[in-house]
């Protein structure tokens, strides 16, 4: 097992890709900040966490996304439905998605079918924590990242976070 983040790095890596978004959305007038069930909520949360400390709270139209239904794997794996929360229309506005790790791609694709249901945004940029920068499956990329990494396909990246496993950092497992 190798540590990529530490917690003080992971704190450090959320309040940059915080001020990442803020620098091509000022003042988030016409952008919502949508993060990923199950486990991009937690960088998402925290990431609208240190917007609130930059700009107006009330001008952060944030939501939550559950893409199981919409997986290509749905039928073959267990996967436990979680709740979606998305308040308002995303119709012409930019979308700022928020997962924790990006690897082949599969999840960001249902998660793009699954936003449609909510609207046509304008735009729908990426940010990640973590991108494995190889073994992708689809053509997508982040726009904001906190660490690419690369990786072999037994590896897996683990990313804790304080509020579900007690502590944060990023591992990579062999």
């Amino acid at each position: 097992m190798k540590t990529i983040l530490s917690e003080q790095q992971v704190a450090l890596t959320v309040k940059r890709l915080a001020h990442q978004v803020l620098e091509q959305h000022l003042k988030l007038d016409n952008t919502v900040i949508i993060g990923l069930q199950p486990r991009g909520i937690f960088l998402s949360d925290r990431m609208v966490h240190e917007l609130s400390a930059l700009v107006e709270p009330a001008s952060i139209s944030y939501g939550k996304l559950d893409i199981t239904f919409y997986r290509d794997d749905v039928r073959t794996e267990l996967h436990v439905a979680n709740k979606t929360d998305i308040p308002f229309s995303i119709e012409g506005k930019q979308v700022v998605l928020i997962d924790d790790v990006l690897w082949t791609g599969r999840t960001i694709r249902a998660a793009l079918d699954a936003l449609l249901d909510f609207g046509r945004p304008s735009k729908v940029e990426l940010c990640v924590l973590i991108d494995r920068r190889f073994n992708r499956q689809l053509p997508i990329q982040p726009d904001y990242t906190g660490r690419a990494i690369d990786t072999i396909t037994t590896q897996k990246v683990k990313v804790f976070w304080k509020e579900k496993d007690g502590n944060d950092c990023v591992e990579l497992i062999s």
